[in-house]
């Protein structure tokens, strides 16, 4: 019985070594091609994508992340009072969840923001606003468009936009101008 076991673990052995060997995943390398130093082969290896860094130091001041976009701040800030399902900076999407202002069935609203830019203008975001009118619980119709609504929100979220990018750009100079 052992000796069974051994033999289908020595051949799964070797067929896992013929498919990786097959796979072009066993690759014999020149030691040429390869720096002796070992930072120089870690720097080699990062460049050409086989290898993975846990810190990277190099950028520790700068980023690109929901905070430093003035759309998406502006856009959390105008639907603050609204719970949401999802917010995706990585998508470029924010979705509320069904919102009633007065605790009854009868009227809700839900709101959709894509952003298709970064840059402040009034394409950059694709607001789709949904209201859900209830006669009971059970029975409710719904719609997708409401223009005055959404003309509003985009209106809103592009003066606060603008508003956060001027305030930006004033602490920057202010900055600039502190002497150290």
């Amino acid at each position: 019985m052992n000796l069974g076991r051994l033999i289908v673990k020595v051949s799964f052995l070797i067929t896992i070594i013929f498919h990786l060997n097959s796979c072009g995943i066993y690759r014999p390398t020149d030691a040429r091609e390869f720096p002796p130093e070992p930072k120089k082969r870690v720097q080699k290896n990062l460049d050409e994508g086989r290898g993975f860094k846990l810190f990277d130091n190099k950028n520790s001041g700068t980023f690109d992340f929901a905070t430093s976009n003035e759309l998406w701040r502006a856009s959390l800030d105008t639907l603050e009072f609204m719970p949401l399902i999802s917010a995706d900076y990585g998508g470029g999407i924010l979705i509320t969840d069904w919102y009633n202002e007065n605790n009854n069935y009868e009227d809700y609203i839900k709101i959709s923001v894509r952003f298709l830019t970064n840059e402040i203008r009034s394409d950059a975001l694709n607001v789709k606003v949904y209201t859900k009118k209830c006669v009971n619980v059970n029975e409710c119709i719904i719609n997708e468009d409401n223009p005055e609504i959404k003309n509003k929100l985009v209106s809103t979220i592009l003066t606060k936009a603008s508003k956060y990018k001027q305030d930006q750009k004033a602490q920057r100079r202010k900055i600039k101008k502190t002497p150290r």
